[in-house]
């Protein structure tokens, strides 16, 4: 695998140099000794464990924090020996200044109480606090902490000045929670707000300690990001494709009302126009940001197109109607990057939607569908098909999602759908050199 192993010794170059760059922004009334250098022996390969999308935030949603902690649950996939975060202002037109930043593993099944024994400072390039430039992103230090695989591990982030949360990703379908002051290393807050957000964190990876391990991207939209999933249930595909897949780190990278070829524009007057910001750029622009630069990637899973065809539907300006061509020549430019750059890439059908209460369905988008999902099925381009069409439409009407999946709005599957989708990704694709 030698590219794999070039691409980690990459990721491992650029991770270091942004560390060092944090230590000519960061400020801090507070120092920390770096973390012990590694034994010697086994791998110091990272490996990506948890991520998110960041977008912007449109100016009718943007949340301002001021001297308060976010304290935010994520759910990893790979465990490790040490890990590192990866914080965002990306879409932030000014610097983004954090006062303190605390890992821990959750204590109990739910809320977001922490283990003591398990709380770590973070630091960046040896300090506790950091300055984020304005759309940049802020890999940590080395975190000595024991991540088990498939753990409920806190982040708590002090924001000390008043800061309007410019990125951030709006549906995380888990409850986080805001509180006073600094309660970063608290075991318990007291919650002034609860969000389902996840603010200025886009990643978490892990060190795969003496094991060969690597991550799979999913790729996609609010189907990927697990829109209408129970919330705090973990029930995205995604996460339950991770519970099958011991040795290989999954991420999330689905964002909902995300397209291929164009960045969001939902019809005039509809309630999805004040927050269409939250939609992320295009799947073809964040390419490299939310796959190439995910540390030890080395699988991609797309599942993207239903919203190129419906959304933002009869009002959409001429240059934004795709054929069914122009979807199929995005996915071409998504295998060509992905193979430039030693990835694996596998194609996920287009899921039915006849029926839908979003208006996505028409004769002429079902016939656009059933077009590109004949190319992935048959072209061979990509290295394998993943058929999530045929996994969930209904045998007797194959144009729609079958009852017992849909969540009841034609478009989106419930966590029985989503545990068909994740039945429906052979596992042997994420073994070193499985097909």
């Amino acid at each position: 695998m030698p590219h794999t192993r070039v691409r980690r010794r990459y990721a491992a170059v650029l991770a270091g140099a942004l560390v060092l760059l944090s230590g000519w922004t960061a400020t801090s009334a507070t120092s920390a000794a770096p973390a012990e250098p590694s034994a010697a022996g086994g791998s110091d390969d990272w490996v990506g464990t948890w991520a998110s999308v960041p977008t912007a935030t449109p100016a009718t949603a943007t949340p301002v924090l001021h001297d308060q902690t976010v304290r935010q649950v994520v759910r990893t996939s790979i465990g490790g020996d040490q890990l590192r975060l990866r914080l965002t202002n990306e879409f932030g037109e000014t610097p983004l200044r954090i006062g303190e930043v605390h890992v821990a593993l959750r204590s109990g099944a739910s809320g977001t109480d922490t283990d003591p024994s398990t709380d770590r400072t973070v630091t960046f390039g040896g300090r506790t606090s950091v300055t984020v430039p304005a759309g940049a992103p802020m890999v940590s230090d080395p975190v000595p902490l024991a991540l088990p695989p498939r753990s409920d591990l806190v982040v708590s982030v002090h924001v000390p000045e008043e800061t309007p949360v410019t990125t951030l990703h709006a549906f995380s379908h888990q409850e986080n929670v805001v509180a006073e002051g600094d309660v970063t290393g608290d075991r318990t807050v007291e919650a002034t707000e609860t969000l389902t957000q996840w603010h200025f964190l886009s990643g978490v990876s892990v060190r795969a300690r003496g094991r060969v391990a690597d991550a799979a991207v999913a790729l996609g939209d609010s189907i990927t990001n697990g829109s209408e999933t129970e919330v705090n249930a973990n029930h995205r595909w995604p996460d339950l494709l991770a519970e099958r897949l011991g040795h290989t780190g999954v991420l999330n990278l689905g964002v909902a009302g995300n397209r291929l070829l164009h960045g969001p524009n939902p019809p005039e007057g509809s309630d999805a126009e004040d927050y269409a910001a939250f939609f992320g750029q295009s799947a073809l622009r964040r390419f490299d940001r939310d796959v190439l630069s995910q540390p030890g990637a080395g699988h991609v899973v797309v599942l993207l197109g239903a919203n190129d065809l419906g959304h933002p539907g009869t009002t959409a300006p001429v240059s934004e109607t795709v054929t069914a061509e122009e979807i199929i020549g995005a996915h071409r430019q998504l295998i060509a990057r992905a193979h430039a750059a030693g990835l694996r890439i596998y194609g996920g059908t287009i899921l039915p939607f006849k029926g839908d209460s979003f208006g996505f369905y028409t004769e002429e988008n079902e016939a656009k569908r059933q077009a590109v999902n004949e190319w992935i099925r048959t072209s061979g381009e990509y290295d394998a098909v993943i058929d999530f069409d045929e996994a969930l439409r209904d045998p007797e009407d194959p144009l729609r999602l079958r009852a017992d999946y849909d969540s009841g709005d034609g478009l989106h599957p419930n966590d029985a759908g989503m545990a068909a989708m994740a039945d429906a990704v052979p596992s042997r694709l994420f073994r070193p050199g499985g097909r």
